[in-house]
């Protein structure tokens, strides 16, 4: 059964990720954390489905506090689909969305995106080089011989300062359907969060073993959860615009 293969293809992915990014997750962790040490955040960048990756981290059980997923929905697929897929190729539009969450120095951006090259996301990563912000990318690799549709002709892993491999093949369909030309099953939604996800848990244990107790959100499903997380939503709402 092809569902198998493709399960099957996910274990590899992640496996790879594991093997051969681990020294940058651990690095990209230990920026995070020195960010966070300063009392600086966590802001993350996708386009299109790579937004999703923001939306994973952002205000969840078991996640940080000082983490902000920027979300602008001409870039996001509810506000349509086929229109994001076109503007995230505009240059020009990332200077706009980055200028209202007011990012700083002690902050860490997160941008991630497949292929790395359309506009948006390498713009976005270049205006927090400008201001001095750190620039973490997820992006696979296999495009790494791809054209930039940067005007300049960047790539997001260019104009990083920690580059990591989601792993995912070259179009992103893991797995063939037999007797037909068709690829399905994408893997870097699932690939890009474990990392991201990976980067925060690792900040988190860093800060913990330096005596500092990391911002961290409990369900607000369970009894108290709520009253637990309110101390944590009142110090980040003045920077995070959509708490």
């Amino acid at each position: 059964m092809l569902y198998r293969n493709y399960l099957d293809e996910v274990q590899k992915v992640l496996s790879k990720v594991m093997e051969s990014q681990g020294e940058n997750i651990e690095k990209a962790a230990r920026m995070v954390a020195d960010s966070m040490r300063q009392d600086g955040m966590l802001y993350l960048f996708g386009c299109g489905h790579s937004h999703l990756v923001g939306e994973d981290l952002f205000y969840r059980a078991g996640g940080s506090a000082a983490v902000c997923a920027m979300l602008d929905s001409d870039l996001m697929l509810h506000g349509g689909a086929v229109k994001s897929s076109f503007y995230e190729r505009m240059p020009g539009l990332a200077k706009p969305i980055w200028e209202r969450y007011g990012l700083t120095p002690k902050d860490v951006l997160l941008v991630s995106s497949t292929s790395g090259i359309n506009s948006v996301p390498v713009e976005m990563a270049l205006c927090a080089r400008e201001k001095k912000v750190p620039v973490i990318a997820i992006v696979s690799m296999a495009y790494a011989q791809d054209a930039s549709r940067h005007p300049e002709g960047k790539k997001l892993h260019h104009v990083a300062d920690i580059v990591i491999d989601n792993g995912v093949c070259h179009g992103d369909a893991a797995v063939a359907i037999e007797g037909s030309d068709m690829r399905v099953g994408p893997i870097s939604t699932i690939s890009s969060c474990m990392i991201a996800q990976s980067i925060v848990v690792q900040a988190n244990e860093f800060l913990w073993k330096e005596g500092i107790t990391p911002p961290v959100y409990v369900s607000g499903n369970i009894p108290g959860g709520m009253e637990r997380n309110q101390a944590l939503i009142h110090r980040y709402m003045p920077r995070n615009k959509h708490l």
